[in-house]
């Protein structure tokens, strides 16, 4: 039984550890260890990178306490034995992270948003060495409602204008957040040339178009996430949307893409090959 689940068992080399999302994939892992049947696939999280590694925090010491943290790939041994990099750190070291990523010959699950064109590009041109997984959300419930708005957009046609609202917490650095633009370029994929995406209508005085996808942000409070994507016509509305209850869903979903990406071949993955 032992070997078994030593042989299911997914080695995580964990980036951004010590932030919000670091910290519940850290506490999820410790939950299903704990609580899932032997049998099940099971995870262990190697050692981490962030950097305010060593810096005097209750994070700091709470994450160091289970796994060590570097402050830098640089500073990761060589002996670290990891299966699979799951990173949900900052959009600046995604340069840094590819390059280590490679190098180490790594499976990488990407989570971070914001990240540059530039860095996308690269994160493309390191998918022909690597498996790399990227998703703008990693809920699967989230890879659900872009499929369904694909085919309600197929199905409803140009007789409906297209709308996305998306809500988060008052501390995200980005707007629109990037589940948005994916669920938009979701919806714009399912419409013949596609939308026109339109972020700011202050400095607009004519009439809203066809082609027009209108993305509004809300930032307040403590909302994790929160995205709808309506459908109008003049005689009707057609809502459907996604609420996260709270960050362990996309700490499951980077488990799920985790395990998902072990043994896999170079190449981009995403949400969808998971649904």
């Amino acid at each position: 039984m032992s070997t078994d689940i030593k042989v299911q068992t997914t080695r995580i080399l964990l980036s951004g550890a010590l932030g919000r999302m670091g910290r519940a994939i850290t506490g999820l892992v410790e939950d299903k260890n704990k609580n899932c049947p032997a049998d099940s696939p099971a995870f262990e999280i190697v050692c981490g990178v962030d950097a305010l590694a060593g810096a005097a925090s209750p994070a700091a010491a709470q994450v160091g306490a289970v796994f060590p943290v570097y402050k830098g790939f640089k500073d990761v041994p060589q002996n670290i034995c990891a299966d699979v990099i799951i990173d949900f750190s900052h959009f600046s070291l995604t340069r840094s992270l590819l390059e280590f990523a490679v190098q180490r010959r790594l499976p990488l699950v990407l989570c971070t948003t914001a990240i540059q064109k530039e860095d996308i590009a690269l994160a493309d041109k390191a998918a022909e060495v690597i498996p790399v997984f990227r998703s703008a959300n990693m809920s699967v419930g989230i890879a659900l409602v872009k499929k369904l708005i694909r085919e309600s957009e197929a199905f409803l046609g140009d007789d409906f204008d297209v709308e996305i609202v998306e809500k988060h917490h008052n501390r995200k650095l980005d707007a629109p957040s990037g589940t948005a633009l994916a669920l938009a370029d979701a919806v714009s994929e399912a419409r013949e040339g596609g939308f026109d995406y339109v972020f700011d209508r202050s400095e607009r005085h004519e009439k809203r178009s066809k082609r027009e996808l209108g993305i509004s942000a809300v930032r307040g409070g403590n909302i994790v996430g929160d995205h709808s994507v309506m459908f109008i016509s003049d005689n009707e509305i057609i809502e459907i949307s996604h609420s996260a209850l709270s960050r362990s869903v996309f700490a499951d979903g980077s488990l799920r893409a985790a395990a998902f990406l072990k043994g896999k071949g170079p190449g981009k993955y995403g949400m969808d090959d998971i649904v």
